[in-house]
């Protein structure tokens, strides 16, 4: 076990050269999910301008605790006329306030008679008002360049008019799934085949982490045809991934393919699962390079293996900081557990308590079973070497976004 490679040394191999990819103009109606290249400085204040909070009435705080006349009648969309002097205006959410009032007293504290309104006394100025540019003052910076356009960010563009916004290229993926025994769903089973459950769990895990993925590809146990198809791979996408073919037996053909046209910058990691995992590059006719990662046929490695590399290496391709890193939290181990010479990452899910997190292990931790990944909230990272008994605090990673 002595060759195998940390993972700090891996991610560090992994993230090394990589630069943002360039950007594209999109509508905001495609930009969901995307990941913005420019900072976008609001050109509005919001709101634009001071609105009632609530239906009610607006007035003067000065002139709360009498009988008002009820000068005018103001809904949402509507422009409001100055408050005249010893009047109240009728309101409704979202309303201007009148120039000249300064507090909105809700309706259900209002007496009304006709066109007259007891408000009640003691209204503080400012009461039920929102403010304008309570939320974004103009001039501001909206989002940061890098901020991925989920559903509250791009509500705030949309409260701005903006109809266009620069983001990031999607990056490109090749996805290859090695072995002669893995088939396609729908085909029917012989002896000493398998399903092929790495693929469509690999490409939902890849489109959620911002990607395209431009082709599915079958590779066959043969070394030749496997050196044709990374370069094929490698022509049209910013990263190939693979699954299976990067151990050491006599059918496992990607490493030595890899090796041969292009570069390997790392192989064996210290970690469970997933060891024999290939990281690498390469080689385009341009003189360019596309990234490899060579992801172990288990599903359960290729899983795992997809959290910690795919993540981060697409987090920098697209200059996303939120994806780069998976959020950390400290739990208590539900569980006992011992490792050897790998950091192990076993999948758990996560209980919040009124005396902090439990993190419950899944019973059957091995790399085929892919069962423990479906519920599973975060990976409890145990440290080579050690032990750990039920009650100690340990590290999560915590499988968001």
């Amino acid at each position: 076990m002595a060759d195998l490679q940390p993972i700090s040394a891996a991610l560090e191999a992994l993230l090394a050269d990589v630069s943002a990819l360039g950007a594209e103009s999109v509508s905001l109606e495609a930009a969901a999910g995307r990941v913005l290249a420019e900072p976008v400085t609001a050109q509005l204040d919001v709101p634009p301008f001071d609105n009632s909070a609530m239906d009610g009435y607006a007035l003067r705080a000065a002139d709360a605790g009498q009988w008002l006349p009820v000068s005018q009648r103001i809904a949402a969309g509507t422009p409001a006329a100055a408050l005249a002097p010893g009047s109240c205006a009728r309101i409704f959410t979202g309303g201007e306030i009148p120039p000249g009032a300064d507090c909105v007293v809700m309706q259900e504290r209002v007496e009304v008679d006709g066109e007259q309104a007891l408000l009640p006394a003691d209204i503080p100025a400012g009461d039920n008002v929102r403010r304008q540019g309570r939320d974004v003052k103009s001039g501001s910076v909206l989002l940061n360049a890098g901020e991925r356009l989920e559903a509250a960010a791009l509500g705030h563009l949309a409260g701005q008019g903006i109809t266009q916004v620069s983001v990031r290229r999607r990056p490109r993926v090749a996805l290859l799934s090695t072995g002669d025994e893995i088939i396609d769903p729908g085909t029917p089973l012989k002896p000493g085949q398998l399903y092929n459950s790495n693929r469509p769990m690999l490409r939902r895990l890849l489109e959620n982490f911002g990607v395209e993925v431009v082709s599915t590809v079958s590779v066959p146990d043969d070394y030749d045809r496997t050196v044709a198809l990374l370069m094929a791979a490698a022509a049209e996408a910013d990263l190939v991934v693979t699954t299976g073919g990067v151990s050491v037996g006599e059918e496992d053909h990607v490493k030595a393919a890899l090796e041969a046209i292009g570069q390997l910058d790392m192989w064996k990691l210290a970690i469970r699962p997933g060891k024999p995992l290939a990281l690498g590059r390469l080689p385009r006719d341009d003189g360019s390079q596309a990234r490899f990662v060579g992801l172990p046929g288990n599903p359960v490695s290729g899983f795992v293996g997809a959290w910690l590399f795919l993540r981060p290496l697409l987090g920098a391709m697209l200059g996303c900081p939120a994806l780069k890193t998976l959020p950390t939290l400290t739990a208590h181990a539900g569980f006992a557990t011992s490792t050897g010479p790998r950091e192990h990452y076993m999948r758990v899910t996560l209980q919040f308590t009124p005396n902090g997190v439990k993190a419950t292990a899944f019973d059957d931790q091995n790399s085929g079973v892919l069962s423990s990944c479906i519920n599973a909230d975060a990976f409890a990272v145990i440290p080579a070497n050690s032990e750990v008994v039920e009650g100690d605090k340990i590290s999560c990673l915590w499988l968001a976004g």
